[in-house]
């Protein structure tokens, strides 16, 4: 929409929930400037293995522009600029005013926002219609540090994944990163609504403990209201069976049983029908003989090729999947037009990412094509030199 490429973003960002959020925006159509401290700028960018070829195709490969940083950071601008220094934050509040800035987003801690001049109150004054976010471990009134395992573990992801006989595990993404960037963006979404209607800003404050934990309604009812334990199960389900991971002769399936219709069509397949018997009938008596009934399952799969089985299930309206690697979910066909690709003009390298739950119009009309993610300060003369700075100047002191 026209409205979002109308629309600007500066963001000092770091780690995944926040460069997640603001490439939510930036697949939007919105301009997305992420405010980066020299002389290094985002650790980030110094994470993962090297992987774009050297300038010039000198040896080696170009630093700063590692694997990690690249797929958060397609379609972003980036500027250099020292908060440390009165005329760095001079600068910033001359951009919020003059750019203008929609949108300020930060994922520090709630002091440094305040230390810097770069926290709600201040930012206000500048801009009164400003949507302001922060992003931080357990909310703006907390200095407690936090990295996603922590408020996995905390927020009790870790205690309902894994074995049960096993420790706790680490879920496989940073689902509390990336569920705080989701959610930011909904309540980014609802403040440029309200902005329209009302003309005034907002602060959002996400927590990314409290995000983490607005997940867990079952598991909090069912802990609170009833008292009944809940723990991880490994690939089980706690209310029906069978459902979990099972064998094929090349492979693994997850297969779903929901119901007792379900169940039914199941045990009058070919090879199913020795599972067959009165007390498997309902879902009650399947989920009492839960361990028994998945060992004679895999039994059976064990013996059956993956496309096979997935074929005969799905014949039977049985909810079913391979359990898929990387590569094969990226050639399915419902993911692979919908990548999203940039093409670094330096390099010539191209990179693609995921594409986003709904794709937005902006995505739709570039083709799914972004810009590459930027080098640190690459676009300092572009946004500076608009407020008419001195670029030469500014480096020399170190502001840039």
């Amino acid at each position: 929409m026209e409205t979002f490429r109308s629309l600007t973003v500066l963001s000092i960002e770091q780690a995944t929930a926040l460069p997640f959020l603001t490439l939510r925006l930036a697949q939007e159509g919105m301009r997305v400037i992420r405010l980066e401290n020299p002389p290094h700028g985002d650790p980030n960018r110094w994470v993962g293995q090297e992987v774009i070829p050297s300038p010039d195709n000198g040896p080696g490969h170009e630093p700063g522009m590692n694997a990690y940083f690249l797929p958060n950071n397609l379609g972003k601008e980036s500027i250099t600029l020292s908060l440390g220094t009165a005329e760095g934050r001079d600068l910033l509040h001359r951009l919020v005013r003059e750019l203008p800035v929609d949108i300020f987003a930060t994922n520090q801690r709630p002091s440094s926002n305040k230390k810097l001049g770069v926290d709600y109150a201040s930012l206000r004054q500048l801009k009164p219609d400003l949507i302001w976010v922060g992003i931080t471990g357990f909310g703006m009134g907390h200095e407690e540090s936090a990295y996603d395992p922590i408020v996995q573990a905390r927020a009790g992801f870790m205690e309902l994944t894994g074995d049960p006989h096993g420790d706790p595990m680490v879920f496989g993404l940073p689902m509390v990163d990336l569920g705080a960037g989701e959610h930011a963006y909904g309540q980014v979404m609802k403040s440029l609504y309200q902005r329209a209607v009302t003309g005034h800003g907002a602060l959002i404050d996400i927590s990314m403990f409290q995000s983490a934990v607005s997940w867990m309604v079952s598991p909090v009812m069912l802990n609170l209201s009833f008292g009944q334990s809940v723990t991880r199960r490994g690939n089980v389900h706690p209310f029906f069976a069978p459902v979990s991971v099972y064998p094929t002769a090349d492979g693994h399936i997850y297969l779903a049983v929901g119901n007792d219709r379900q169940w039914e069509a199941l045990v009058h397949l070919p090879d199913f029908e020795a599972l067959e018997r009165e007390a498997y009938r309902h879902n009650a008596g399947r989920i009492a003989d839960v361990d028994e009934l998945n060992q004679r399952m895999a039994a059976i799969t064990r013996l059956m090729s993956t496309e096979d089985l997935v074929s005969k299930c799905q014949h039977i309206g049985l909810p079913v999947s391979r359990v898929n690697s990387l590569s094969e979910v990226c050639a399915d066909p419902l993911i692979a037009n919908q990548l999203v690709r940039a093409r670094d003009s330096r390099s010539g390298m191209e990179i693609a990412i995921a594409p986003p739950p709904l794709v937005p119009e902006y995505l739709r009309g570039s083709k799914m094509r972004m810009k590459f993610p930027p080098r640190l300060g690459e676009h300092n003369e572009l946004v500076f030199g608009a407020l008419g700075s001195d670029i030469a100047g500014l480096r020399a002191r170190g502001v840039l």
